[in-house]
This record gives C-alpha cells, structure tokens and sequence, in this order.
C-alpha cells in the first residue's frame, strides 16, 4: 500500500481531475452495481453526507436501528448539521429490524401539520453492535421494496459489507441492489489507513460532492489515499475468509475459558463479543488493561462485555496467543502449566 501511495498518479479532485480517486470511485460503483461513487474520509461523513442528501428539507426524519452506528457512534451529526429527525427502531439480535415496526414506524403523510415527514431508511451491514451479523439479500430486498411502497429512500452503511458479502457468499452488487444508496469503508475489515466509498446514482452523488465540501472532506490530491485503498479491494477482500475463521476458532476457544461466555453461533463475520460472568474477579476494563501489557487490544463494551475484532494482520497463531493470555488473566493458569504449548 505503501509503495502504490508512493507512485499514485495525482490531481485536485476538488475538483475532480484526480485519476487514482476517479479509479477508485469507478471500481466501487462497479463492485455495488451502482452509477458513481465519491471518496470520502471517515465512515462518519459517509453516512452523514448519505443522509443529509436523502433528507434535503430539515426536519425530515429517518428510520433507522436504535442499536445502529449511525444513531449511536457518529455524535448525533444528522441532527446537529442537518437537522434530520431520527426515528430508532429496535434492532433484533441479528442486527434486522421487524418489517412491521419498520412500516408502522413510516409518519402518516396526511398529519404533516405535527409530524415530522419520513424520507429515509437506513440499514447496517454487517452490523457491528450485533457482533458483525449479517443482513440477507432476501431481508434487504423486503425491506427495499417497503421503501418504494412508500416513497422512500434506503442507505445502507456498508461499512462492513464486504464481510458480509464473504459470509454471505453473496456479490456485493446483489447484497446492496435494493438500496439507493451505500458507504463502504476501506480502512476496517479491508485494511487500508483511511476512507469510506458512498456509491449511488449520478445525481446523488453530484449532490453528496457539495457536500463533501461543505464539511471539509475535500482534500485535493486524495490520490494518494486512494491508491491504498484499490490495494485493499485487490487484495484484501479475498483474505475476509480466514478473518472470519481466526474469529470463529476466537470464539469458541474463549467459550471454554471459566468465567467467559460466547454465543459462538452467532459470530459470523470478524467480530466477537464475550460476556465475563457474574462472580469473576475481574472487570472488562480491568481485562483490556491486562491485554494492554501483552500487545492485546480489547474494546469493553461494558463492565462486562468485551469486543475483540480480527483483521488480516491477525495470524492464527496470534488467536492461540490471545487465547492463552486471556485465560491466564481469568485463571491464573498458563498453557504450559495444563501441558500446553
């Protein structure tokens, strides 16, 4: 990635001379089926710029997962800039939203004098806060034909939608068909040092190019970005598979360690949550600085929830060694005391 920054062919793509980014966008609407694409910096400004194109006239509201990123990670921006009403909605285990919450959700447009007017739906793909399940084509395609039943538009964050692709053994084109708009990241399961893809029609994202502007992601030779992330997309996508079974041999090692449960069956993509149980010594907090001291990174969720996340850097052999780590942070016995390696 690196040496591709190094040689990246470069413009102002402000406005819109430079090469490597008019590349990058043009293989992730062809990857999405999509007309166009526009690189931005963040996930965050994807999905935001995504939105506030969807909802143009403030106050427009938008129905999305209560346990969603965009309602909870990307600091309120939809309301705060764009003035966009959230309508959360319960997320299921499985990261889906009952289709009959989703319609009962939808403001009935002959009482606009009090109701904010609904224009969007919004999706998560993997979805992260469900431990990176996945959405069905099927699921995706109901709710899709929801949307046009109503007169709305459908985004989903894709942040993650090559996992979700790789698990699913579904084309990503087929996976995002139902949706007028998607964001994928390139710099989570697929490696690169930064940016998000939004990909839609042609109007839609001359549209999410102002923007862009507008919230300072124009960043004239992003080229250079851009290049990492094709890198990404030629050779990293293929490597999803091993992550999703590093994080499967993950869980089910931690769900033998005392102390810990894991829903193991619900690990399907590269995320992991584990529960520490009631009457451990030992605190999620507590945990991650111990895994700190061993060059292991953990994220708690709460005082007893953990997340661990596996990326293609994350060998095999570092899965044992987090295992072995982990287990004597909870025990206090090592491998080598019960004959292991």
């Amino acid at each position: 990635m690196r040496l591709a920054m190094a040689k990246a062919d470069v413009e102002d793509d402000v406005l819109t001379y430079d090469p490597t980014a008019r590349k990058l966008e043009n293989e992730m609407a062809r990857i999405t089926g999509k007309e166009a694409g526009l690189f931005v910096p963040s996930g965050t400004m994807g999905n935001l710029i995504s939105v506030l194109v969807h909802c143009e006239i403030r106050g427009s509201e938008v129905i999305l997962g209560n346990n969603s990123h965009i309602h909870i990670y990307e600091n309120g921006g939809i309301s705060t800039i764009g003035g966009v009403h959230p309508r959360p909605v319960n997320n299921n285990e499985d990261g889906t939203i009952d289709i009959n919450l989703i319609e009962s959700a939808i403001r009935n447009p002959d009482f606009e004098l009090c109701y904010p007017k609904t224009r969007l739906i919004c999706l998560e793909n993997s979805h992260a806060n469900s431990g990176g399940r996945c959405l069905s084509v099927e699921y995706t395609d109901r709710v899709g034909e929801l949307a046009k039943k109503h007169g709305l538009k459908l985004h989903i964050d894709g942040a993650r939608i090559f996992n979700a692709s790789v698990a699913l053994n579904v084309p990503v084109d087929r996976l995002v068909q139902a949706a007028d708009s998607v964001s994928v990241c390139v710099s989570k399961g697929l490696g690169a040092p930064v940016g998000t893809v939004i990909v839609g029609t042609r109007s839609f994202i001359a549209k999410a190019r102002i923007l862009r502007k507008t919230l300072g992601g124009g960043m004239r030779q992003v080229g250079i970005l851009c290049a990492a992330a094709l890198v990404a997309l030629q050779e990293n996508v293929q490597k999803l598979v091993i992550d999703h079974r590093n994080a499967k041999i993950l869980a089910e090692g931690l769900n033998k360690i005392n102390g810990l449960s894991v829903d193991v069956a619900s690990v399907e993509t590269n995320i992991v949550y584990f529960e520490i149980l009631k009457g451990s010594n030992i605190t999620a907090l507590k945990l991650r600085k111990i895994m700190d001291e061993h060059g292991i990174l953990l994220m708690p969720d709460s005082s007893s929830r953990v997340r661990i996340v596996i990326h293609h850097q994350v060998s095999a052999s570092d899965v044992q060694y987090t295992l072995s780590c982990i287990k004597q942070a909870m025990t206090g016995v090592t491998d080598d005391e019960n004959g292991g390696n």
